[in-house]
């Protein structure tokens, strides 16, 4: 399950539970129509909640920002304490030129995409 939340520059993303490929969609179409109006948005995934994802949300994941939405997004930030998200995101540098950054603390995360 998901939970999503707009301003004019930001998608802000929770997971709890496990992340479907629905959820995915979910936050697809969002962001699809946000990226509709002029400039570019940032992100905050927080995953703290997430127990478990499926195996083609991370396929729709590297489908969405590496071929369709890469140079789309300014900042994305990932909130989590896992370690294999942590490498994740790391290793989506390598699909999307954001600036993409990893945090335990929500805050931090906030405070780094407002700046």
């Amino acid at each position: 399950m998901i939970t999503i939340e707009q301003s004019p520059t930001l998608i802000n993303v929770a997971v709890m539970g496990e992340f479907t490929l629905s959820d995915f969609k979910q936050f697809e179409d969002q962001a699809v129509y946000k990226l509709q109006a002029p400039g570019k948005i940032s992100l905050i995934f927080d995953l703290r909640g997430m127990l478990d994802y499926t195996p083609d949300v991370a396929w729709e994941e590297i489908k969405f920002f590496s071929s369709q939405h890469q140079h789309d997004f300014t900042k994305i930030a990932v909130v989590t304490d896992d370690q294999w998200l942590t490498w994740q995101a790391w290793l989506s540098r390598l699909f999307v030129d954001a600036d993409i950054r990893v945090y335990k603390d929500y805050a931090e995360a906030q405070a780094w995409i407002a700046a």
